[in-house]
């Protein structure tokens, strides 16, 4: 399958089967800015995902930046029905690889600003290099974030941090986004890729379907009071002694052998 704005490739997890998909976003000349081909592309990548055995996804930008923003050209003379258009496709993404039942990890090497960080958001993890710089400046174009910005970083770092962020449009550098709980870890550039694909190895190498459904659990679970998402917790707990997974997993640990999962 050609890609026009995108490099993918699936690499071989650094312990077990599974294989890693790695996904860059390849318009250096511009910042990697979002664009709608870039999501359209986007929305076939992760898309084709649960089918292909994939273990999980890593999301990165080329060049110095994991993606600047959005198309700032291509956006100036969109009108009111545009610009709605275009915030759909963006939240459609974020919805689609929240729904995926293999762990996401945005491996932000430099700028991931407006539709960037959202982007990066939108992953379970982010892990970034000690040269990333993340921020949400929309209100110096007169506009808001639009891809699940406001949203996603409320429910990540609390409201006050979020407000401040998005009201004044300020950049921070990767420490701040780790201290403030945006970012996961922060690395050497050298090491981000790396240690990236080390973490979703070490997942892809779990019981996949228990994996799904922490993934699912979680995200659904962060929606819903206490109550209701302890209930989920236990129905889900209580589904996976279904699985053949659940009896391969228990038996080697008994036998003190490593399990061979199916997903199943």
């Amino acid at each position: 399958m050609g890609w026009e704005t995108l490099t993918v490739e699936d690499r071989p997890a650094t312990e077990g089967d599974a294989k890693i998909r790695v996904v860059t976003i390849n318009r250096p000349q511009v910042l990697n800015a979002i664009s709608v081909g870039v999501i359209e592309e986007l929305l076939r990548v992760v898309e084709s995902t649960p089918n292909d055995g994939v273990g999980g996804l890593l999301l990165t930008g080329a060049g110095k930046a994991f993606v600047a923003g959005a198309d700032i050209a291509a956006m100036q003379e969109m009108t009111p029905a545009q610009a709605l258009a275009f915030s759909g496709q963006g939240h459609a993404l974020g919805e689609m690889l929240a729904a995926l039942p293999v762990p996401t990890l945005a491996a932000v090497n430099g700028f991931a600003l407006g539709g960037g960080c959202e982007l990066a958001l939108a992953c379970d993890f982010i892990y970034a290099s000690e040269k990333a710089k993340f921020g949400q400046p929309e209100v110096k174009l007169a506009v808001i974030p639009g891809f699940g910005g406001t949203q996603r970083l409320l429910r990540r770092i609390g409201l006050a941090r979020a407000l401040e962020l998005c009201m004044t449009g300020d950049m921070i550098r990767a420490d701040e986004a780790q201290r403030i709980g945006l970012a996961n870890r922060v690395l050497e550039p050298d090491a981000l890729i790396p240690e990236a694909m080390s973490t979703l190895s070490r997942i892809a190498a779990q019981g996949p379907v228990a994996v799904a459904k922490v993934k699912e659990v979680l995200h659904r679970g962060a929606q819903l009071p206490l109550d209701e998402a302890n209930v989920l917790e236990q129905e889900a707990f209580a589904s996976l002694f279904a699985t053949a997974d659940q009896r391969e997993g228990m038996a080697a640990f008994i036998a003190k052998r490593p399990p061979s999962f199916k997903g199943a």
